[in-house]
């Protein structure tokens, strides 16, 4: 498995079904959303609301923006944060065993994580077909 991959498995307990979410430093968001996205919090008190950005939040809790955007798509009711205890989010590989034990399957990811181009080597790049075979003398800017 990848390391920049974002992994969600599920498992099975006495009390329902659980999903546990590994690798959520990795998540991928556009640039200008990472500057312009707000995430709302309030304390309960009067002037308790806070308002912080995205990259802020990730760079406090990697967890924390998977988080809210779990909580924030699921249904206003009573059973929402009894439904969110059963989740559980990890920002890296580093799962406790009495949960990975009971680990059932794993939901594949929708698309391939994208290999950075310096991970290849040098025999793939060879055998990669080229569009074009530009002259020797050719100076490419």
């Amino acid at each position: 498995m990848s390391c920049t991959s974002l992994l969600i498995v599920c498992f099975i307990d006495d009390c329902g079904d659980h999903v546990i979410v590994i690798n959520s430093a990795d998540i991928a968001i556009s640039e200008e959303e990472w500057k312009k996205r707000v995430y709302f919090h309030h304390t309960g008190y009067p002037g308790g609301a806070t308002w912080t950005l995205a990259w802020e939040l990730h760079s406090k809790d990697p967890t924390l923006i998977l988080k809210k955007a779990v909580y924030n798509s699921m249904d206003g009711n009573l059973q929402r944060r009894y439904t969110m205890e059963r989740l559980h989010i990890f920002s890296g590989e580093n799962v406790p065993v009495n949960l990975l034990k009971n680990v059932s399957n794993q939901i594949r990811q929708i698309r391939p994580v994208p290999k950075r181009l310096d991970h290849y080597m040098e025999e793939e790049i060879k055998k990669f077909p080229k569009l074009i075979d530009y002259p020797k003398d050719y100076i490419l800017r």
